[in-house]
């Protein structure tokens, strides 16, 4: 049984978060069955991430990493067919694409593949004006006698 959200109210009253809608609109339209490749997503550092994508039985030649915007697509068209006769084929080898939509900033660092592990390293690098800052406090100088706002007083009468 599948749930459809309505988030309509929200988009109403927020702005900028379309991307956000669009997002959990579509991760509620994904295909049950969508398991193949199985992976790991993985946090190994402040900002750096990894993507482990079980492939086995393919070979770098075989797999297409692709970096859009905010989009990482990786891809699996095995080359040749195997021809051999199996009694039972239990490892999957069919051709797969796996979406990965990712955030702001995530360039991709490096892949590699062994032991029919893929692993992509991600690394999310904020522009300087981004990155938190401290701000320095500067310490306001006392301001000469000579400047400083004279008090009127009044005059004084003898009673």
């Amino acid at each position: 049984m599948r749930t459809t959200f309505d988030f309509s109210s929200l988009s109403r009253s927020s702005v900028g978060f379309e991307r956000l809608f669009d997002l959990l609109e579509a991760a509620g339209r994904m295909a049950p069955n969508d398991n193949w490749p199985p992976y790991d997503i993985m946090r190994v550092g402040d900002n750096q991430y990894r993507i482990a994508l079980s492939v086995a039985g393919f070979t770098p030649d075989d797999i297409t990493i692709t970096h859009e915007q905010q989009l990482l697509v990786v891809s699996g068209e095995k080359a040749g067919e195997d021809t051999g006769e199996y009694l039972h084929r239990g490892i999957a080898a069919g051709n797969f694409e796996r979406r990965f939509h990712l955030a702001d900033h995530m360039v991709v660092t490096g892949a590699n593949l062994a032991s029919g592990l893929l692993r992509i390293d991600l690394v999310r690098e904020l522009p300087e004006h981004m990155k938190p800052r401290r701000i320095e406090i500067k310490q306001a100088e006392a301001l000469p006698a000579g400047d400083r706002q004279k008090q009127i007083e009044g005059e004084q009468h003898a009673a």
